[in-house]
């Protein structure tokens, strides 16, 4: 009985011993995540204290090197789990106040890419302008949705989901969020001064008085949104240190900040940090 019984407990301990790594893992993350929490409050009620930016933009970058992280290869899965992160960054600015938020969905660059990939960044787009479009949690936030870019060269089913979302949310007043899909800076400026041009032809104005009507204020008018402050904030996701086009003309005066983290993986506390680097800065606009 005795032989019995040591047999027993020892096997009751060789059974319990790889369960002691796993616990000691899930007390780790316990203990991150409380010790996140308490910085994340800090750093909330830090924020809160300073001036907000009104209008953020921000280049969502690191999908693809994300999904390769965490062994993910289908591309509309990829490009889900970036657009399921507006929801978030939605629920937090409203929280803060801003007051308008702009996102690089997909530039002229990304046509590009191969016809698979591309399908589905198109496709996980058109599916979130679908969602936004009959979400009531939008209206409680008072979101109003825009797009710019050159939207008709998009596929004609996501320039039909952009146009319902924007249709849809046209009455709110609390927040602009902007989509810029098949967005380009230089292309906005040309064809901003198109837009110019053809105004000026329009009224029958002489050579000299078009080249006198071609000023900063006169381009901005013709801008894709010419009534969208100029962003505050820009942040660019996954570590890359460039704007690659991003709002070229309304930049001028941005604070920008680099943040290595994945889109897919932003988390309130990238958005507080960029925010309080936002707040840091002595903005002087040139003078």
């Amino acid at each position: 009985m005795m032989g019995q019984s040591l047999a027993t407990g020892r096997d009751t301990q060789a059974a319990s011993a790889p369960a002691l790594p796993h616990r000691l893992r899930r007390l780790r993350r316990l203990l991150r995540r409380a010790v996140y929490g308490l910085y994340e409050t800090r750093l909330l009620r830090e924020v809160r204290a300073g001036p907000m930016p009104r209008h953020i933009g921000i280049i969502l970058d690191g999908n693809r090197r994300h999904a390769r992280e965490i062994g993910v290869s289908d591309f509309r899965a990829i490009y889900d789990r970036g657009a399921g992160k507006l929801d978030d960054v939605l629920d937090w600015c409203a929280a803060l106040g801003v007051r308008a938020v702009t996102l690089w969905v997909c530039s002229t660059d990304n046509l590009a890419r191969p016809a698979e990939e591309l399908s589905g960044i198109m496709g996980a787009i058109e599916a979130k302008m679908n969602q936004l479009a009959a979400d009531p949690r939008i209206h409680r936030l008072g979101v109003r949705v825009n797009a710019i870019g050159r939207l008709d060269l998009l596929p004609a089913s996501l320039a039909a989901a952009l146009a319902r979302a924007g249709q849809a949310t046209a009455s709110n007043r609390q927040m602009t969020l902007t989509i810029a899909a098949n967005y380009g800076g230089r292309e906005e400026i040309a064809d901003a001064m198109r837009s110019l041009l053809a105004d000026c032809a329009a009224r029958g104005l002489t050579p000299a008085e078009t080249a006198a009507a071609v000023t900063p204020e006169a381009i901005g008018r013709h801008l894709y949104a010419p009534g969208l402050p100029d962003p505050d904030l820009i942040i660019r996701t996954s570590g890359e240190l460039r704007l690659s086009g991003f709002l070229l003309w309304q930049s001028v005066y941005s604070e920008f900040h680099f943040t290595d983290v994945f889109w897919p993986e932003f988390r309130r506390i990238d958005l507080l940090r960029a925010i309080r680097t936002f707040q840091s800065r002595d903005r002087r606009f040139g003078r």
